[in-house]
């Protein structure tokens, strides 16, 4: 078989592939229903292989299924945000202490490569490639731990938030502080200094937080119960939510 061959992705994996674009960019916002009949038609693709990549995005916590309603984007709160990004710390932190001391000379050509990536995104206002990159980014640290269960829970918090973290680098000085960040990491990991590695990890995903608390906050009390949507489950609230173009960080 040719070394260039590229098998073409199953009518699965490219209706995953675009949900999960259409997530990360406001265009499914959180709390949305997602009408099926509606998006297999717009997809050009029936409704199985798009009830298959739901039954995907619910298991990584991107959609919740409620019976006799549907699929609705999940909606995040800032409770649900400092509960993720604190299991994150947890166990990043071991992946991390695991990986650093046995990262390879091609790990760490990976993890510099991912870095550039970010870096082209940010300077063209990618949002959606930058977000693409440092996910990248920072696996290319997290898997060199080789621990796959690990690994995989990580990934499943990580699925949780994208839409927050798409929202975070559509402001010029988030991005400036990510590339930033992102260098002082590689330096650390280069060096083999961990605890210097993990400091910046801690300052990366707190400064994350700093600015989305007070976005999440407006979100949930910014409006009128009256008059906003119902929740999926029917009770008042916030409802859909904002886009991220909505969300303007300052």
């Amino acid at each position: 078989m040719s070394a260039t061959f590229r098998k073409p992705p199953t009518a699965q994996e490219a209706v995953l592939a675009e949900l999960r674009r259409f997530i990360a960019t406001g265009r499914l916002r959180p709390g949305e229903q997602i009408v099926q009949d509606a998006l297999a038609l717009e997809l050009g693709v029936s409704r199985v292989p798009l009830r298959e990549a739901l039954k995907i995005l619910e298991g990584e916590g991107q959609v919740t299924y409620l019976a006799h309603r549907g699929y609705f984007v999940t909606q995040l709160s800032l409770s649900d945000l400092l509960e993720v990004y604190r299991i994150r710390e947890i166990l990043e932190a071991e992946a991390v202490r695991v990986a650093v001391p046995q990262m390879t000379t091609e790990d760490v050509d990976r993890l510099e490569e991912a870095e550039r990536e970010v870096q082209a995104a940010a300077a063209e206002a990618d949002v959606v490639t930058m977000t693409q990159a440092n996910r990248r980014f920072h696996f290319a640290l997290i898997e060199a731990c080789g621990l796959p269960r690990l690994v995989r829970i990580i990934r499943l918090l990580w699925d949780a938030t994208e839409v927050y973290r798409s929202v975070y680098y559509t402001e010029p000085h988030n991005r400036e502080l990510v590339d930033a960040e992102h260098r002082g990491l590689v330096a650390a990991v280069k060096a083999g200094d961990v605890e210097r590695a993990l400091h910046v990890l801690d300052e990366h995903r707190q400064h994350a937080i700093a600015a989305l608390r007070p976005v999440l906050e407006q979100v949930a009390t910014g409006q009128d119960d009256d008059a906003a949507p119902a929740r999926p489950d029917g009770s008042p609230g916030a409802g859909l939510g904002p886009t991220p173009e909505e969300l303007h960080l300052s």
